[in-house]
């Protein structure tokens, strides 16, 4: 079940919302932290706010698998999604570690991958979080869903020119 996503938010924003919040709070203690903390703030889906991924552009996504143990038998995936904000005045960074399983879903990209539009966090198994992000370029819609043990956020303003 999605809460806010494109078909919930354009239908009847002020009850997704409402729907979502209850749907987190209720499930807080089995969210994971870093996840829980993005959802519940109060500049993450404020579009003014320049940290909030809506209306960002993809720069990269980089899927690494690092290794550990002696023969490097011990494997994990991780993805990294790297955003120009907005704005154009900053990046914002997701790192998804341990990720479980990924759907990347894009066609026609003959312009793009286009704007981040929504997303929403929900709770996957064994207590790890489900990121669904619909993208949206030229009335289309094309999404992403990431499971993985957490998501982190980062936000890094560019440097001035000289």
């Amino acid at each position: 079940m999605t809460y806010i996503l494109a078909e919930q938010r354009d239908a009847d924003v002020v009850a997704a919302f409402a729907n979502y919040a209850s749907y987190l709070r209720d499930d807080e203690k089995q969210f994971p932290p870093s996840a829980y903390t993005l959802a519940t703030s109060d500049w993450y889906f404020d579009f003014n706010d320049r940290r909030c991924p809506h209306d960002s552009r993809l720069e990269s996504a980089v899927i690494s698998e690092p290794s550990a143990g002696s023969r490097d038998e011990l494997r994990f995936c991780t993805i990294t999604v790297r955003l120009l904000g907005a704005y154009h005045d900053g990046h914002i960074e997701f790192v998804y570690p341990n990720a479980r399983c990924y759907r990347l879903s894009m066609e026609h990209l003959g312009q793009g991958h286009g704007d981040w539009r929504y997303d929403e966090f929900r709770l996957g198994g064994d207590g790890r979080v489900i990121h669904e992000i619909e993208w949206a370029t030229f009335g289309a819609t094309r999404r992403w869903i990431i499971e993985a043990s957490d998501v982190h956020h980062k936000w890094t303003p560019k440097s001035p020119m000289i």
